[in-house]
């Protein structure tokens, strides 16, 4: 049996499984992509529900239309409507010390040195200072931390 005569052979609920399947991806791997796609096949499944008879070349074109328009209509939704939350350094180990003030381990030469922080020695920026003077985090590029004298 040909592969086309496989794919012609496909019924509604293959295209469910096929849905279920991705949604399970996403799950394990998330990414807000896999989400998309399985809500596509979910709907071409409904689609083959509804004409039964269309061939399986005009079922990869429903799936693969409404995967991208889907995914353009999400990130445009975003764009207009940021998700907002009360913790918006969770993620970003660096950002959660800006405000805060520590004491360089390694001294700060050529606008660049060392602090302790935690179990982590991270990258300093700033006006050269010795060790043991009291910063304090000012900002952040990337993993490196942007800070100024305290006080």
């Amino acid at each position: 049996m040909s592969l086309a005569a496989i794919l012609a052979a496909a019924k509604f609920w293959h295209w469910w499984i096929a849905g279920v399947l991705l949604m399970i991806v996403e799950v394990t791997a998330p990414g807000a992509f896999f989400l998309w796609m399985g809500i596509s096949a979910f709907v071409t499944g409904l689609v083959l529900l509804v004409l039964p008879s269309m061939g399986w070349e005009y079922q990869f074109l429903v799936f693969a239309l409404f995967t991208v328009v889907s995914i353009i209509a999400w990130r445009r939704y975003l764009k207009s409507k940021p998700i907002t939350t009360d913790r918006p350094g969770l993620n970003r180990r660096s950002e959660q010390y800006i405000g805060r003030e520590f004491t360089i381990t390694e001294p700060i030469v050529n606008g660049v040195g060392k602090v302790h922080i935690s179990d982590t020695s991270w990258k300093i920026e700033g006006k050269d200072m010795a060790e043991g003077t009291k910063i304090k985090v000012t900002g952040t590029h990337g993993t490196v931390l942007k800070v100024e004298k305290a006080g």
